[in-house]
């Protein structure tokens, strides 16, 4: 069955955001589905500080295009627990990569045996650039809009961490396991901060409104967000090379298995359109498609472009 010529007439309106809970590992995670039954499995991953609720406008639009609309809370935010230190160790793309793993495995499997689509914002174009290293053979294509991280190109890979790197990783774990993140959170909703950052964040000032302010607030105000944004902080900041973007980039580039789109908006303050162009130029088999007066979260900001660039390249590809 070709996908640009399926619209399911019969499909039903659901409630995207009605929560379901798998246990992952002991922890609790929270995910939402909208037509479930279809064929074509994909999911959809959020950004840095946003929940599975921020595809709020993109997910029916592809359920009634007979895709099987997954979307997810990565551990720490949204709905799902946030674990510390003491509970998960360091938290980063490679944590995250291996839920949405396991994901696959245990919760869309059982129903659908196709390849995945990953679609992600920022934090979550990474978790989906690792896992299609990861698991090249089970992901369709991977829509990154935008890819954060430093871009090194023409870089040869480091077997081990030179003592300077181990020394620069235990700084910065002493450093955030004593810095008072808690007052620093607390301080963040109380002055308005978040709908600053947003402010930044968004082009088009219109789209800021209270429910995204309440699904980007809400998972800051729970009791667990200091620890587990510590444990962030952490694992972010001394990840092993082979789960930052330059190298998982250049593994991808070898086989060639996984196409990748780069979705990226013009007025992008946080990550700069630069660097969407530097990946392009250098890995030639990426595509990049750019978005004039649109910011950091064009699936948000232009929903109905987002959306319609994204299924015409899944329709190009013919994957079904």
């Amino acid at each position: 069955m070709k996908i640009f010529e399926y619209m399911n007439n019969n499909f039903k309106e659901e409630n995207i955001n009605l929560p379901n809970y798998w246990n992952w590992n002991g922890f609790k995670v929270c995910w939402s589905v909208s037509g479930e039954d279809n064929e074509i499995p994909i999911i959809f991953l959020h950004g840095f500080g946003a929940s599975r609720k921020h595809w709020r406008k993109n997910i029916e639009y592809f359920a009634k295009r007979n895709f099987a609309s997954y979307s997810l809370d990565l551990i720490g935010f949204g709905d799902s627990d946030q674990p510390g230190i003491r509970q998960i160790g360091k938290l980063n793309n490679k944590i995250w990569c291996n839920q949405v793993k396991d994901f696959i495995t245990q919760v869309i499997r059982p129903k659908n045996s196709g390849k995945v689509i990953l679609i992600g914002n920022s934090l979550g174009s990474l978790v989906a650039l690792t896992c299609a290293v990861s698991l090249d053979d089970q992901i369709a294509t991977v829509i990154a809009s935008p890819l954060p991280d430093q871009i090194q190109v023409n870089k040869t890979s480091k077997t081990k961490k030179s003592p300077l790197k181990r020394f620069q990783d235990r700084f910065i774990t002493i450093f955030f396991i004593f810095f008072p993140l808690e007052i620093i959170l607390f301080l963040i909703t109380k002055l308005g901060v978040i709908k600053l950052g947003l402010n930044s964040a968004y082009f088009k000032k219109d789209n800021i409104d209270g429910e995204l302010i309440d699904l980007v607030t809400k998972p800051v105000l729970r009791r667990t967000s200091a620890r587990s944004l510590r444990a962030m902080c952490i694992g972010m900041s001394s990840r092993d090379e082979k789960f930052q973007a330059s190298y998982l980039l250049r593994k991808l580039s070898a086989s060639k298995k996984v196409p990748f789109l780069l979705i990226w908006g013009e007025k992008d303050n946080f990550i700069p359109l630069f660097v969407g162009k530097k990946i392009a130029n250098f890995h030639r088999w990426v595509k990049l498609k750019i978005v004039s007066n649109s910011g950091h979260c064009i699936h948000d900001e232009d929903p109905s472009l987002f959306n319609t660039i994204s299924y015409e390249w899944i329709r190009d590809l013919k994957i079904i």
